[in-house]
C-alpha cells in the first residue's frame, strides 16, 4: 500500500470519529437542563497596583569585605589562604609526553585483523 493512501485513509478515519463526538457533546449540550440566571452578571475593574522599588546603595569594596569578614566572624572560623587546598592530581603519567606513551609491546597484524572482522 501506497503511503499517499494511507494517509487518506487515517484522515478519513480521523474526521469521522472527530464528528462523532462533536455529534455527542452538542447534543448533550443541547438536551442539558438550562440553568435559571436571577442576576445578570457584573464585571469589576480595578486598576493595578504600583509597586515601588527601593534599591540599596551599592556597598563599596571596603564594605564589601568586611561583611564577609562580619559573616565569617559570626561563624567561628577563622580562614586564611592556608586552609585553601591544592591540586595534587593522583595517577600514573608519563612525564615525557603531555599525552602519555603506551606500553611497550608488539601486537601482530592477525591479533589486529581479528578485532577488525568481529565486529
Amino acid at each position: 500500500m501506497k503511503t499517499e493512501a494511507l494517509k487518506k485513509i487515517i484522515k478519513e478515519a480521523v474526521r469521522e470519529a472527530i464528528q462523532e463526538e462533536l455529534k455527542e457533546v452538542l447534543l448533550e449540550a443541547v438536551k442539558a437542563p438550562k440553568a435559571v440566571v436571577t442576576q445578570p452578571v457584573q464585571e469589576s475593574i480595578t486598576s493595578p497596583t504600583t509597586l515601588t522599588v527601593t534599591q540599596t546603595p551599592k556597598k563599596s569594596l571596603k564594605e564589601q569585605r568586611q561583611a564577609y569578614m562580619d559573616i565569617l566572624g559570626e561563624t567561628g572560623l577563622n580562614l586564611t589562604s592556608k586552609d585553601a587546598q591544592t591540586f595534587n592530581p593522583q595517577g600514573n603519567m608519563d612525564t615525557t609526553s603531555p599525552n602519555g606513551a603506551l606500553p611497550g609491546g608488539e601486537v601482530g597484524m592477525d591479533q589486529i585483523m581479528g578485532l577488525m572482522t568481529s565486529k
